[in-house]
């Protein structure tokens, strides 16, 4: 059930989905910042919502919070409901909640790959199917990956749901235009996980061509950007610096090159 903050008003609202932590946190405090009441999603994170919501509602916006297990694809449209029963303003669903698995084709078990995909792409897919039933207009923006740009085996089945993510971004935002604009944000190197060590982050830094690692304030600014275009729809911004067109692959003038 949601927990009640400030009473909604004629203000736009917000579904987002793993809010409580991370970049799902940013984005909730910059839509917040920017006038969105938000509609609070966590799974397993009840401390950390109850923290992100108080912080929302000193913004002076209404904060509700919502438990599901996204896996569960039957408690999906109920979401979606009550988000909109609490928040009648309801006008954006942020599909922000990832599994991140690092298991190569070899290491990739049955479990892995459902819950990858349960994650990843299904609980997105029915989501919006979900908002665009029961909402009918405003914007979907799905929170992707730069790495959809390489073949890294090494995150198989993880890649591979964000891969289909950003082509369901595309086919969404033709069935469902002209009511719903649905685009995509992939981001880079902004949050790494808590155990990467300095030498790996300078290490990818390395290969960034804009030689710096990115900052929530760069994916939550790409997000307001796609909130508030008229014109928009179907693309994914790739927010990494340029990483993500460093892959150019092995070709002949890099193989004549290199024999000189």
């Amino acid at each position: 059930m949601p927990q009640h903050g400030l009473e909604p008003t004629s203000r736009p609202a917000a579904l987002i989905t793993g809010g409580a932590v991370r970049l799902g946190r940013a984005i909730a405090l910059a839509l917040a910042g920017a006038g969105y009441d938000i509609a609070l999603h966590y799974g397993r994170s009840a401390d950390a919502a109850a923290a992100t919501a108080a912080e929302i509602r000193e913004l002076g916006v209404a904060c509700h919070t919502l438990s599901c297990d996204l896996a569960d694809t039957t408690a999906l449209p109920g979401l979606v409901r009550d988000a909109r029963s609490a928040l009648p303003g309801l006008r954006v669903l942020v599909n922000s909640a990832s599994a991140y698995a690092q298991a190569s084709i070899a290491d990739t078990t049955p479990e892995i790959f459902d819950q990858q995909f349960a994650v990843n792409l299904r609980a997105p897919f029915f989501l919006t199917r979900s908002f665009a039933r029961q909402v009918g207009a405003g914007h979907v923006i799905n929170i992707i990956d730069n790495k959809i740009a390489f073949n890294q085996f090494s995150y198989a089945a993880y890649l591979l749901a964000k891969q289909a993510l950003a082509d369901f971004t595309r086919m969404a935002a033709l069935e469902l235009a002209p009511h719903i604009a649905v685009n995509g944000v992939a981001p880079g190197v902004v949050l790494p996980a808590g155990t990467r060590s300095p030498e790996y982050i300078a290490w990818r830094v390395a290969g960034i061509p804009l030689a710096r690692q990115g900052t929530t304030a760069d994916i939550t600014g790409a997000i307001l950007y796609l909130l508030g275009s008229r014109f928009v729809t179907g693309q994914v911004l790739t927010v990494d610096g340029g990483e993500g067109l460093t892959g150019v692959g092995r070709n002949a003038a890099q193989f004549d090159q290199d024999k000189v």
